[in-house]
């Protein structure tokens, strides 16, 4: 499991990261930047989510040394000016996110930021066939290659993520397409109706009427 360190002085801003992202990863709270480095130096973390007005420390300054433990990192701020954007990602953080955010649309950034910097290492198994390399994005069944499009893997990763739940149409479009879901379920299904041909789910990943989809496993 990804471990992320969330660095955010306003606890009630912490509480609902911790809430949101604990189901799929394993969360660490600091709430001023001089915590957040020594947990930074004792322990290992995959991301860091990363106030940029913290106390003690600011958020610049532990980008640096951040990028001295090659660990990727998400500015999540209030500074929303165009000039405060540019200089975040210039500096080196690999995504920049403006308070209020919605969550739905942080998951999928946290998600893409991991994918992206190789944080993902690992096989996730669909027995009795399927196992995906969230490394190098292939997918194999039986063995051999299926070629999927980009669309189609984060469809396939989101449901063997979510095993045995039923996943609203909305909730699936948000977290694959990373959009506000406007109500035309058309390009879900189209996508899912592919994906699950390419790898013969049809009697195992169900719709679910006036849900979604389910994957059975």
């Amino acid at each position: 499991m990804n471990r992320i360190l969330i660095a955010e002085d306003e606890a009630p801003i912490a509480n609902l990261l911790l809430a949101a992202l604990q189901e799929e990863y394993s969360c660490v709270w600091a709430s001023d930047g001089a915590k957040a480095a020594d947990l930074l130096e004792a322990e290992n973390f995959d991301l860091v989510l990363l106030d940029i007005m913290l106390p003690k420390i600011n958020g610049y300054e532990l980008l640096d040394y951040c990028k001295s433990l090659d660990v990727p990192v998400i500015f999540l701020t209030a500074k929303g000016e165009l000039e405060d954007r540019v200089k975040g990602l210039r500096l080196g953080a690999e995504d920049y996110i403006t308070k209020p955010f919605q969550i739905m649309e942080l998951m999928a950034r946290v998600e893409t930021v991991l994918r992206r910097c190789g944080k993902t290492g690992r096989v996730l198994q669909l027995p009795p066939d399927i196992e995906i390399d969230t490394a190098s994005h292939v997918v194999y069944k039986l063995g051999e290659p299926v070629a999927l499009t980009a669309k189609e893997y984060d469809l396939l990763l989101l449901f063997v993520q979510n095993k045995n739940i039923a996943l609203y149409r909305d909730r699936i479009y948000e977290r694959v397409w990373g959009e506000e879901f406007m109500g035309d379920t058309r390009t879900v299904d189209l996508h899912i109706q592919r994906m699950r041909k390419k790898l013969g789910l049809e009697n195992r990943l169900v719709a679910v009427y006036k849900v979604g989809y389910r994957l059975e496993a």
